[in-house]
């Protein structure tokens, strides 16, 4: 009897587990998106680009792909894409605590990227709202 119990039991906590990724699965890249910009710090365009103007010591970290590059970017920061991000952080982000601004060009990545650091240990890294359509929309100077 107790034998049979044992079975059933690991039976049925088998099949509880075995949906367990299915429902991780399930989810759509602007779910994702959204629970990253749950879980992270952001801040505006106008916070960033006074931040840059007071000189304030920050990264600006770019998070778009090198063909995206060419449309510009903002003075003094650092490339590295979504894609090599946790590969590169810790030889390119080698001090964790400094303060880093992630930005991408449409808002997806840049929060994705952003939860990422911090799940590294970059614990004062921030997502830029509205990434660089935001601030090309505020006014704000590109360089190539």
């Amino acid at each position: 009897m107790k034998r049979k119990l044992l079975t059933m039991l690991l039976a049925a906590a088998s099949l509880m587990l075995a949906g367990i990724p299915a429902l991780a699965a399930d989810k759509t890249p602007e779910q994702l998106i959204g629970e990253a910009r749950a879980a992270i710090r952001q801040v505006s365009v106008d916070e960033v680009k006074h931040m840059i103007d007071t000189r304030e010591n920050i990264v600006i970290l770019d998070v778009r792909d090198q063909n995206e590059l060419a449309d510009g970017r903002i003075s003094g920061a650092i490339n590295i894409s979504r894609g090599m991000l946790e590969f590169m952080a810790g030889s390119m982000l080698p001090d964790k605590n400094a303060k880093i601004v992630v930005y991408c060009s449409l808002d997806m990545r840049g929060p994705m990227a952003t939860r990422t650091l911090n799940q590294l240990g970059y614990h004062h890294a921030v997502n830029m709202t509205g990434a660089l359509k935001a601030w090309q929309a505020a006014g704000y100077p590109l360089v190539k």
